[in-house]
């Protein structure tokens, strides 16, 4: 596995918060996307330059991942529940092999596939409730 990372939803205010952990604790933000950059986006245009996904690295090398989850899109934002953990595969093998073990007794969110972005990309929910995002991408494969 190459990393675990945490993955935050916000109601909205995913910018805000991140500009505020930057602030807080430093940093480097990496990579924004907002939802007018998606293809085939069906967000409303009120809420089209909200993010679809941000990171921010820290000092110390952690990646801080988060999106805004919004109702419009089909999402519930429920507090002390909007979090993920995100898995950071070798390849594509152990990817599978992870997304199956996790998914065990769980419900699968989304299976594995190849993602628009480039990565090859799945959520699931274990059976213990915890939220996992499972991905591999070929570009940062050593």
């Amino acid at each position: 596995m190459i990393a675990i990372n945490p993955y935050l939803n916000f109601p909205g205010t995913t910018e805000e918060a991140i500009n505020f952990y930057k602030s807080a604790i430093g940093g480097e933000i990496l990579m924004t996307m907002r939802f007018r950059d998606m293809p085939d986006d069906k967000t409303p245009e009120n809420e089209k330059d909200k993010i679809c996904h941000i990171s921010l690295k820290f000092p110390n090398g952690t990646i801080l991942m988060a999106t805004d989850a919004l109702e419009s899109n089909g999402h519930k934002f429920t507090p002390g529940n909007n979090f993920y953990l995100s898995l950071g595969a070798e390849n594509k093998a152990e990817a599978d092999r992870l997304f199956k073990e996790l998914s065990a007794g769980g419900t699968v969110q989304m299976p594995m596939e190849d993602m628009f972005w480039g990565d090859y990309f799945g959520m699931v929910t274990d059976k213990f409730g915890t939220q996992w995002m499972i991905s591999f991408n070929a570009g940062t494969a050593q």
